[in-house]
């Protein structure tokens, strides 16, 4: 009913009456439940990495990596303060490891990615095998994967984290562990995983040590970054994603998560977007060059290491300032699984 409908006392009697029944009428609330189109209780914003270090290494002062877990400034979409969210599903935040420091090793149903910013030689362990992580590798923790993080060299390390815990959490399917010691037992030698997956072979044996997920964890900016540019070279960028490649599981050619989609834009220097929007909630994080947003009207500037949220079905154009490189995290991976993704280009 239209909310300014006064409610005629008959009716309101009834619902008194059925309330204490645990049931309430349809009607009243209908609209809500089935709007005509999405409309999101989340605002676009950016978050600014020249803001964000300096309080970063502050909390790096006041606590260890051991007492607080995970030292991680989690990035609150401002229409949503105390949610811990970016858009509705997304979790996201700045982690942080200090020269000779150790996140313990844990385990949870959420899976989760890393996008780096700063390696500086720090590594992350994932189900016995350890990966060096460089500035614009996306590594990735499947779920229920022993993972640990640590730091041997002497600067910082410094990254996203993205994880599809409100999504665990909206099917109260959530589990953790944590492990009997600081770090894992080391069972393989790094690069194992890219070896035996990664190379445009496979084991004989079919398995899937990660379920479905992808069974490499580290896709290093080392190959994704001259890949794009090759395909850059040759293909005429999308009119409304750029020149963009996703990141895959080479055992089925699906997403790399089977939850988070993710994949890697290149736009060049004064290249401008299409207007288009989508029913997934992204989160952008700008790995090279500058980028200028045209958000449902209202224009945001994002810079090398900014984070970005885009809410769903936000109508979106990007221009580029400077040649850009653009990270992207969505739950478009969930949402088509579920036959619902949908999206607008103009």
């Amino acid at each position: 009913m239209d909310d300014a409908t006064p409610i005629s006392a008959d009716r309101q009697k009834f619902y008194n009456r059925i309330s204490p029944s645990s049931m309430a009428p349809l009607w009243e609330v209908l609209k809500g439940l089935v709007p005509e189109q999405p409309k999101s209780k989340f605002a676009p914003h950016v978050w600014k990495y020249a803001d964000a270090k300096p309080l970063l290494l502050e909390a790096g002062k006041l606590l260890t990596a051991e007492e607080a877990e995970r030292r991680v400034l989690l990035l609150e979409n401002p229409a949503a303060p105390g949610a811990s969210r970016i858009t509705a599903t997304m979790f996201a935040g700045y982690q942080l490891i200090m020269p000779g420091e150790i996140a313990p090793a844990h385990r949870h149903t959420a899976s989760a990615l890393r996008m780096v910013l700063e390696g500086n030689g720090g590594y992350t362990a994932v189900a016995g095998e350890k990966t060096t992580m460089q500035r614009g590798d996306l590594v990735i923790t499947p779920s229920m994967a022993w993972h640990d993080h640590g730091q041997e060299d002497q600067k910082p390390c410094i990254w996203v984290d993205g994880l599809d815990i409100h999504m665990v959490n909206f099917h109260e399917a959530a589990f953790s562990d944590h492990f009997n010691d600081k770090t894992q037992m080391l069972s393989k030698p790094e690069g194992h995983s890219e070896a035996e997956f990664g190379t445009g072979l496979a084991p004989m044996t079919h398995r899937r040590p990660f379920g479905a997920t992808s069974p490499i964890f580290n896709y290093s900016y080392a190959k994704t970054r001259p890949a794009l540019m090759q395909v850059a070279v040759t293909d005429a960028p999308d009119a409304h994603l750029g020149n963009a490649l996703r990141y895959v599981n080479p055992q089925d050619g699906g997403w790399a998560m089977p939850t988070i989609a993710t994949w890697m834009t290149y736009l060049p220097k004064g290249f401008e977007t299409r207007p288009m929007r989508s029913t997934d909630g992204q989160g952008l994080i700008v790995v090279e060059g500058e980028i200028t947003f045209e958000l449902d009207g209202k224009t945001h500037v994002a810079g090398e290491s900014d984070v970005v949220a885009i809410p769903s079905w936000t109508n979106k154009k990007m221009r580029a300032s400077k040649d850009a490189v653009v990270f992207t995290m969505s739950d478009r991976a969930a949402q088509e699984k579920l036959g619902f993704y949908r999206e607008e280009r103009k």
